[in-house]
């Protein structure tokens, strides 16, 4: 499950995203128009600054920005900085596989069922950009997903 951190934190990057390319945004102006809690919002910009997702710069004319275009930043990436692992389970991971003490992974069918759901979200977040989710027409997904097309 994606947690707030990583909800905030895909949350800014658009907030960011939709900036003129250059210009700095506040941290308060992205907290306030996106309902984040300032001092969260803080710790969550710099740990996307350290994974190079954004740029910043301190003082009165100080603020964050993108540090490469929108569409060269993939969703899924974002994630695994702010949230770790896609997969549900630990025994399907990718990128934090742990081996579980209680099943036999060759014959696990809970296992074979997550690492098909792992490989299902990672199909979805690590094709999609931060542009493409910028500029997504949602009324047409929404409807979808509404009445299960």
């Amino acid at each position: 499950m994606l947690t707030k951190k990583g909800k905030y934190g895909l949350k800014a990057l658009v907030h960011l995203s939709g900036m003129p390319v250059g210009r700095l945004a506040f941290v308060n102006d992205i907290a306030v128009a996106n309902n984040i809690p300032k001092k969260f919002l803080d710790a969550i910009l710099g740990e996307l600054r350290n994974a190079g997702f954004v740029q910043s710069r301190k003082g009165k004319d100080g603020g964050y920005r993108l540090a490469r275009p929108a569409a060269e930043i993939k969703i899924g990436h974002v994630i695994r900085v702010l949230d770790g692992p896609l997969a549900p389970i630990a025994c399907a991971s990718h990128t934090q596989y742990e081996r579980c003490d209680d099943c036999d992974e060759t014959v696990c069918q809970v296992r074979h069922m997550m690492l098909e759901v792992r490989q299902a979200i990672a199909e979805v977040l690590d094709n999609r950009s931060l542009a493409a989710m910028r500029d997504a027409d949602n009324d047409d997904m929404l409807r979808d997903v509404k009445y299960g097309l």
